[in-house]
């Protein structure tokens, strides 16, 4: 998919729009594994694969939730990018949700929409967006992760 590529000064055009959908991209145990020694969180639901396969309700392993949210930089980066900006961060969350696991060795994908945009006070240039992210898993209905996740842009 080719990334929306918008001028700072156009993004207040684009709210209330949805952005795009990223590539899908593969769950590995291996990455889940990383995950865990990077958070130091190894619930045998993400990196015992045998036990997960027998006592999981889910019948096998499953991603953190917070590995999900992880990629948000990454899969909207396949979205769209903010052109004339010296800088963007990530400037939090206002909502999350996880309604469903994401089972080692699927495909996940994330959709986004632009809910809001305001300048920033005092900062000259400066916008903070709103983003609705929604997390899909390939073959399923029901969104893994749902954010609202804020940004901001300095131009």
């Amino acid at each position: 998919m080719a990334v929306r590529k918008v001028a700072l000064a156009d993004v207040k055009s684009l709210v209330g729009q949805e952005l795009g959908v990223s590539d899908w991209h593969l769950v590995t145990q291996e990455a889940v594994n990383a995950f865990a020694d990077a958070t130091h969180d190894h619930q045998w639901i993400h990196v015992d694969v045998e036990r997960a396969k027998k006592e999981s309700p889910f019948g096998g392993p499953v991603a953190h939730g917070y590995f999900t949210l992880s990629l948000a930089p990454y899969l909207l980066s396949q979205i769209w990018q903010v052109e004339g900006v010296r800088m963007g961060v990530n400037y939090g969350l206002n909502r999350l949700r996880f309604p469903a696991p994401v089972l080692v060795g699927k495909r996940i994908r994330a959709r986004a929409t632009l809910n809001s945009v305001e300048d920033v006070k005092d900062v000259p240039n400066a916008i903070q967006v709103t983003l609705g992210i929604t997390f899909e898993v390939e073959g399923s209905d029901k969104p893994v992760c749902v954010a609202e996740g804020v940004f901001r842009y300095y131009g």
